[in-house]
């Protein structure tokens, strides 16, 4: 038994240290599945409850898929293009006023879409805003990788990772706000504070601006307005205590497939386009989760959380900072879904809880590899020529991340 979870561990760190680290450049979900597998032929998991792990992301599954056909359809018709425009335009010729802009749209876009769109849908168009203003593109490209997690609680639908750490049954909106709307306002104000500080040599001086007002085709209003059509579904499904991946991948076909009709192009080429690597990352890790739970890990953490509740104030400041931490080490998908069944094993007070939440949903800012967002992020900045390796990254993270945390985690225990 003890040889058991020695080797399950062992495999574990392992294949998330090579998520982490991409030796040789292979993708990250190669090391992911890769770890997968490893367990199932070293007989540490059952073949069965490797599938029983799978399909516990069914949702996120169909979540990411509507996410990325949005935000290829929106790419190839030239929405992104538009978006840039529109910010080079606004900005008149200061780098400093762009980066306050994309700010800002990652801040509606993560509230009302959920952090992976702003890593999917965003990002592109970012880059193409800093390519037409012949602006240094990385502050740019870090605000929408940073705010795309600082902004992730302020609804429930923000990020995924809250749904997962309140297995299924959030709180009301009114009882939401309660808690995340302060601590909400000062991580996504003092992120924004300490990036453009750190980012402030790339921000100097002067950029480009276009004059005029840039056009938008057919297809690209049909993007925009099935982009807009998702958000206020997801935020109805949300009210209604429903899955939202399964209404983000309808919502998702739904656009693609209509605007194919639309501009007679065929839907398979978009589907072609997506990374759909992302999906074998997420399902490796689901299984990585589900060793891990065998070894006892899982009930480890449920009977801290149960000596953390003698304090609760202190206990809640100390997991979350902890968490926060652990999502770096191990991606937050996972750390949420390990503190999820250990919540609802534990049944903390609920000013742990929510301060569990906060770390697992910012405390991905410190590493490239901290979030599933950040994940899909890197992938886009890719597809553009850019990338960031994982010491850049820490540098920004550490700056931003730290503060962040601290004012977050200070403003929710300041409400009791």
């Amino acid at each position: 038994m003890i040889v058991a979870t020695g080797a399950t561990w062992a495999i574990c760190a392992a294949a998330t240290a090579g998520v982490i680290a991409r030796p040789f450049r292979w993708p990250e979900a190669v090391w992911a599945v890769s770890g997968a597998a490893s367990l199932l032929a070293f007989g540490l998991l059952a073949p069965s409850d490797a599938l029983r792990a799978i399909g516990k992301g069914t949702d996120v599954y169909l979540f990411l898929v509507g996410m990325m056909l949005l935000s290829e359809t929106a790419r190839e018709q030239g929405l992104f293009d538009w978006v840039a425009a529109v910010a080079v335009r606004h900005a008149r010729g200061s780098p400093r006023r762009l980066f306050a802009l994309v700010y800002a749209t990652g801040i509606v876009t993560t509230t009302f879409l959920s952090n992976d769109a702003t890593a999917v849908v965003l990002t592109p168009a970012v880059y193409a805003a800093a390519r037409r203003a012949k602006a240094e593109p990385l502050p740019l490209l870090f605000a929408c990788a940073l705010i795309a997690n600082a902004a992730s609680f302020v609804l429930p639908i923000s990020n995924p990772a809250n749904l997962v750490l309140y297995g299924g049954r959030m709180p009301p909106l009114g009882a939401w706000f309660a808690s995340f709307a302060l601590p909400s306002i000062a991580a996504i104000a003092v992120t924004f504070a300490m990036l453009r500080h750190v980012e402030r040599a790339g921000l100097a001086g002067t950029c480009e601006t276009v004059a005029g007002r840039a056009g938008l085709s057919r297809g690209g209003k049909a993007a925009l307005a099935g982009i807009a059509a998702t958000a206020v579904l997801l935020l109805v499904v949300s009210a209604l205590d429903r899955p939202l991946g399964s209404a983000t991948f309808a919502a998702g076909m739904a656009t693609t497939l209509g605007i194919a009709a639309l501009v007679r192009r065929s839907p398979l080429a978009t589907a072609r386009a997506v990374s759909w690597s992302v999906l074998p990352l997420v399902a490796g890790l689901f299984v990585l989760v589900e060793a891990l739970d065998r070894t006892g890990v899982i009930a480890w953490v449920a009977q801290g959380l149960r000596d953390a509740a003698a304090d609760p104030v202190r206990g809640a400041a100390w997991t979350g900072t902890v968490l926060a931490f652990a999502s770096n080490l191990m991606n937050n998908l996972p750390a949420g879904l390990i503190a999820g069944t250990a919540v609802a094993q534990a049944h903390p007070p609920r000013v742990i809880v929510d301060a569990l939440l906060i770390g697992v949903d910012l405390g991905p800012n410190l590493s490239v590899t901290g979030s599933l967002a950040t994940i899909l992020w890197l992938q886009a900045i890719r597809r553009e020529g850019e990338d960031v390796g994982f010491v850049r990254f820490l540098k920004v993270g550490a700056a931003t991340m730290i503060p962040a945390l601290a004012a977050a985690l200070g403003a929710r225990l300041s409400l009791g």
